[in-house]
């Protein structure tokens, strides 16, 4: 059974996940698109995705493809839309789109100048420059100073022709917006301190602020769950719901990501895309999971949950007020425990992708085996690349890293040399971990382990740190175990 047929079904709670395409799609913006996902299917309700693109010059269709196909890794689907899903991000319904709702907002622009609640404002970049610096000048807080909230006809310009309109704005009334925020409690502004809002260029042009309150309205929003940054908006949405008769949702605002110093992190820096993460070989599950205990938590102390543990458990009451610090030891630490619950062949699938790319033609078996052994070191798939990198081509070591503490150089070349020896013995299809350990136990007996272990580990993997020498040879086989112990014995005898 899916989760979301698992949930007692609440058709009242409707949320949106509403981005904007103008750039990659940000870690925090998949953080505050989870939690409405979460809260969606605790309750059996909706989520919708909502593409803002009004800023026609910084959207790109990239950008929106990269964000549909970020939340499918995920595994964050949508439940509505106008048109078919493409085989690239494979959701039933298309995301509604701002660009395609322009009759929409008009409609609603032209009620508010019908109904005295909006104007045309005249006013020049100049002109409000001018407003600006004589409020400053005066020691006040700079807001629009009404200058065109009562015209009755378009004043003239410098030729005497009528100017043109510049924008149009909403009345603000000076009164105080109060609302009951699900994270925050009780919130109030003082609608006197925001001055007359611009709410689109145009009737075909509307701005962010007045175009969600229509969106919000029309697709019945019930709850909108977003990030603290958007606190401020919500007392003109507020005003702009009472004026055109429109319910008001209930809002819940999360706080920031932090980075680790508690700096806010910008979806301007790639290292937080969330296409980055995907590109390090990290674990959806394990993004998820630990994006949902970035600034909540559940009520016991568990911190591996199940997708449907976080449905069944998620509530925007235990949503922490403060920032949630982004923390990637921790990120790190989910992703292994994650890689944990796989077997070598389930995580050898999606780690070989990244192998490939840097060794094309890597046999199955071997990239199996080489799974087996290095897992324990990997924080994440891409990282098999990178640690067992000594698999496909030795790489050069020094003579003297060979050598054991202080082992005189000709004792190390003959361990080397016997090694070699019982090895040769073998044939192929014994040369396997049981029998290569039976014989290195045999070769060290009551010696001393490092004088064996240390420089056969050197010759097979040129690295100061590596897995078990047994383990590599397991994964070399015996051809190529005998050539790097050889070319050991070589380095020694320069």
């Amino acid at each position: 059974m899916s989760a979301k047929a698992a949930a007692k079904p609440d058709i009242s709670v409707r949320v949106r996940m509403a981005p904007s395409p103008t750039g990659s799609l940000h870690i925090g913006t998949a953080w505050i698109a989870l939690f409405n996902w979460l809260f969606a299917r605790k309750h059996g309700g909706t989520f919708v995705l909502r593409i803002e693109d009004t800023d026609k010059e910084r959207s790109k269709k990239e950008y929106e493809q990269e964000l549909l196909e970020g939340l499918a890794w995920l595994g964050i689907d949508w439940d509505e839309g106008p048109i078919a899903g493409s085989e690239k991000y494979k959701g039933e319904y298309g995301p509604y789109r701002q660009s395609e709702r322009a009759a929409h907002y008009r409609k609603y622009l032209e009620k508010l100048l019908a109904d005295g609640e909006a104007y045309y404002c005249y006013c020049t970049k100049e002109d409000l420059e001018a407003q600006r610096g004589a409020m400053l000048a005066s020691g006040l807080a700079w807001k629009y100073n009404g200058h065109c909230r009562n015209l009755k006809a378009a004043p003239k310009g410098e030729a005497s022709a009528d100017k043109q309109p510049q924008v149009i704005r909403f009345k603000v009334p000076e009164v105080k917006v109060e609302f009951k925020d699900l994270i925050r409690g009780k919130v109030v502004f003082d609608a006197a301190l925001l001055g007359d809002q611009v709410i689109a260029k145009d009737l075909d042009t509307p701005f962010y602020n007045f175009a969600v309150v229509v969106d919000d309205e029309e697709m019945k929003i019930s709850h909108v769950i977003r990030a603290e940054d958007h606190l401020s908006n919500t007392p003109k949405q507020i005003l702009f719901q009472r004026a055109l008769g429109f319910r008001e949702p209930v809002y819940a605002h999360v706080p920031l990501i932090l980075n680790a110093d508690r700096s806010k992190m910008s979806k301007r820096f790639a290292d937080v895309a969330l296409s980055e993460y995907r590109t390090k070989g990290y674990l959806p599950d394990a993004v998820i999971n630990f994006l949902a205990l970035m600034g909540w938590h559940p009520k016991d102390d568990r911190e591996i949950l199940s997708r449907e543990d976080l449905i069944n458990e998620f509530e925007l009451e235990r949503v922490q007020k403060s920032g949630a610090i982004f923390n990637q030891v921790k990120l790190d630490w989910f992703n292994r425990e994650y890689m944990k619950k796989l077997s070598d062949s389930e995580l050898a699938v999606l780690a070989k992708p990244f192998i490939i790319e840097k060794y094309p033609g890597v046999d199955d078996a071997f990239f199996e085996r080489l799974i087996g052994v290095e897992r324990t070191r990997a924080n994440t798939l891409s990282d098999f690349a990178e640690i067992g990198t000594f698999f496909f081509k030795l790489p050069d070591y020094e003579p003297k890293l060979l050598v054991w503490k202080e082992a005189p150089t000709k004792e190390v070349g003959q361990i080397l040399e016997r090694v070699y020896g019982e090895l040769l013995t073998l044939n192929d299809v014994n040369f396997h971990r049981e029998t290569l350990s039976a014989s290195i136990a045999f070769i060290i007996g009551e010696g001393n382990r490092g004088m064996v272990l240390w420089p056969l580990r050197v010759a097979l993997s040129g690295q100061q740190s590596s897995p078990d020498p047994i383990d590599i040879m397991d994964v070399l086989g015996k051809h190529e175990s005998l050539a790097r112990i050889q070319a050991a014995i070589n380095k020694l005898d320069q």
